[in-house]
């Protein structure tokens, strides 16, 4: 059985001859598609409230509605819809305003078989086409949205709310973090949720290149400009018109290049290297480092009025350290794309794999997480991933930390020591004033007395020697 077969296509052909509209679904029939019959603008429009098609084929001469209204509402409604129009009265203009409408194609009757057989695949070709763009789009959409961006410590949560806000804005975003802790994932997600989203969004790593070659990769060149540019070449400025520019590591620019970003962040155009032609782009600027530019300033190392005008609104990304609470949802969330990719069947991560994961520092952020799970995945040997399928760095830099042994009790029972010696030492330094040691410490008179009873401390032992 044929895929045609298999899943076939549905066609829906409109116009008011019978004779013509039951021929063509007859024969459209017989070639192996699905295919429906409507008399006119109504009825067209009611069967595809009722069934999804692939295809419309209308006529243009319609005594309600003609054809190019038809169009016009398909494409608004139905924009996966592919159309062709067919006519006995076919002309240049009539042609045009279709094809402006929006229709694949544009027949004349008589409608030769053959004719219209070609016609019919490359116009379901076309659908198919637009329908994949469609799902790569709603992929990216999904890959790209909050809710796929793993993170429930407060500190995420504040970079999620500043996404939310600043995304629909023109306002130019520096994105500030360590290597590895997600800067390019969090640029995209704030192009995906713009109003830019259907626009390119185009990354450049300004550490990659260097000054000659990143200023033609950015602004372009023209032929001749420099040895080795044999012909024209746009650059990613012009690549990103109408949509998003991510501008990675921002920090290794050199000072001749701030000076030519700074004209374009503030005018929004520039010139191809070797060329006299300017170019305005409409572009939205995403820039990131990996580096305190506050600290680079100062040291003369970054342009400060370049500094003012890309930190518009600072996205600061905390490290993995600092928000260890999200260590085993990253890497829950990793094996299982791990294992997507690699073909394995791993179920979980043992407790003491999560204990020794949420006690290491992660140094490499995110990035360090994902790769060591997907080290786990692919030579581990059992379905749970254990401590024993995790880098020995790991194990001995928990145990480095891990105290040396540990009395079985309750968290209460172990604040006991500590709680007594503090109060002890402000007791001592307010020399056993109990008033200016309930200030010190910031609790109530009766608390403290309370505390004081239960360690033993209602009266200076130095006192009670001397008497």
């Amino acid at each position: 059985m044929t895929d045609k077969q298999k899943h076939p296509k549905r066609i829906l052909i409109v116009d008011d001859d019978q004779i013509i509209r039951d021929s063509l679904c007859e024969f459209l029939r017989l070639e192996g598609y699905q295919c429906d019959g409507a008399d006119g603008f109504h009825q067209a429009l009611k069967e595809m409230e009722k069934q999804r098609y692939n295809l419309v084929i209308t006529d243009v001469n319609m005594p309600e509605a003609d054809g190019f209204e038809l169009l016009r509402v398909v494409r608004k409604r139905y924009p996966e819809v592919v159309t062709v129009v067919i006519t006995g009265y076919g002309t240049i203009e009539s042609a045009v305003e279709a094809i402006k409408i929006g229709a694949y194609d544009y027949l004349t009757k008589p409608i030769v078989d053959d004719e219209i057989r070609m016609i019919v695949n490359r116009a379901l070709e076309q659908q198919a086409l637009i329908q994949e763009n469609r799902n790569l789009k709603d992929q990216l959409r999904s890959q790209f949205g909050l809710e796929n961006i793993i993170g429930h410590d407060f500190k995420m949560l504040k970079v999620f709310d500043l996404i939310e806000a600043v995304a629909d804005s023109k306002a130019t975003v520096l994105i500030s973090g360590s290597s590895g802790t997600g800067k390019s994932l969090i640029a995209r997600s704030i192009h995906h949720h713009s109003d830019r989203m259907e626009m390119p969004f185009i990354e450049v790593s300004c550490g990659a290149l260097p000054e000659t070659l990143l200023e033609s990769e950015l602004f372009g060149h023209i032929k001749g400009s420099f040895t080795g540019a044999v012909s024209n070449k746009d650059g990613k400025f012009l690549a990103a018109d109408g949509g998003t520019i991510f501008l990675d590591e921002i920090n290794s620019a050199t000072p001749g290049f701030q000076v030519k970003l700074l004209r374009v962040l503030q005018e929004r155009c520039f010139e191809p290297v070797g060329s006299n032609e300017t170019k305005t782009v409409d572009v939205r600027v995403i820039l990131a480092t990996n580096k305190d530019l506050q600290n680079e300033v100062e040291k003369g190392r970054f342009r400060e009025d370049l500094y003012y005008r890309i930190n518009v609104v600072n996205i600061e990304l905390p490290k993995l350290s600092e928000r260890t609470t999200d260590v085993p949802l990253l890497a829950e969330s990793f094996l299982r794309q791990m294992c997507k990719k690699h073909g394995k069947d791993k179920t979980s991560f043992s407790d003491e794999a999560i204990h020794y994961m949420e006690c290491y520092p992660w140094p490499g952020n995110v990035r360090e997480l994902e790769n060591v799970v997907e080290r786990a995945v692919v030579l581990g040997k059992h379905q749970q991933i254990s401590a024993q399928d995790l880098p020995q760095q790991i194990l001995d830099q928990a145990r480095h930390d891990a105290p040396a042994t540990f009395t079985r009790m309750s968290l209460r029972e172990a604040l006991e020591e500590p709680e007594k010696k503090i109060l002890e030492m402000a007791l001592r330094q307010n020399n056993w004033n109990r008033q200016q040691t309930a200030e010190m410490l910031q609790i109530n008179r009766t608390t403290l007395y309370k505390k004081l009873k239960r360690f033993g401390l209602e009266a200076d032992p130095m006192a009670n020697s001397v008497s």
